[in-house]
């Protein structure tokens, strides 16, 4: 389980720091500002019959449902949120490069390429990157960067991000 740092840029964006597996099935973690304030909590359910993570503020409150839509033709996960918002993350099964679609229930579709398995990709909306992932921003081993612009939602595309490595995982 990693930490998430959250830190804003002059250029208009917020940058927060993962650690590879930062929701290993059936574990917790805190995830934390800048200031080492301890902001976020990943709590993995394991003893449920698929995967589930539960995103959740400082004091307790849900902030994202994640679980593994299990019986479908492709790798799936939904996302809930306590505003009534969901979406679906899912695999694309054309092409070489690793793309993966998030379908918002009511909202414009996310997409997301590039080299997964390496956290070097881009998540778009409209064909604007919205969010960058990457390695490269860090010198530590097991280290990824997640770069999201201002005016976005912070907690969905890290949500993404979640469904997005968890899914890679299998």
């Amino acid at each position: 389980m990693g930490i998430l740092n959250r830190s804003k840029d002059d250029n208009g964006t917020h940058k927060f720091q993962m650690y590879e597996k930062l929701m290993s099935f059936g574990d917790d973690s805190w995830i934390e500002n800048e200031d080492g304030d301890k902001v976020y909590k990943s709590d993995g359910k394991a003893l449920r019959m698929r995967k589930t993570f539960i995103l959740e503020d400082d004091s307790g409150n849900n902030l994202a449902e994640i679980k593994e839509r299990v019986l479908t033709v492709r790798d799936k996960m939904s996302l809930k949120f306590p505003d009534g918002r969901s979406a679906t993350v899912h695999k694309k099964l054309i092409g070489f490069r690793d793309r993966y679609k998030v379908e918002m229930d009511g909202g414009e579709d996310l997409h997301a390429h590039g080299n997964i398995a390496d956290h070097e990709y881009e998540i778009e909306k409209a064909g604007d990157t919205i969010a960058t992932i990457s390695k490269k921003w860090f010198k530590v081993r097991d280290t990824y960067g997640i770069e999201i612009l201002d005016g976005e939602d912070d907690v969905l595309l890290l949500a993404v991000t979640i469904c997005i490595d968890a899914l890679s995982d299998d």
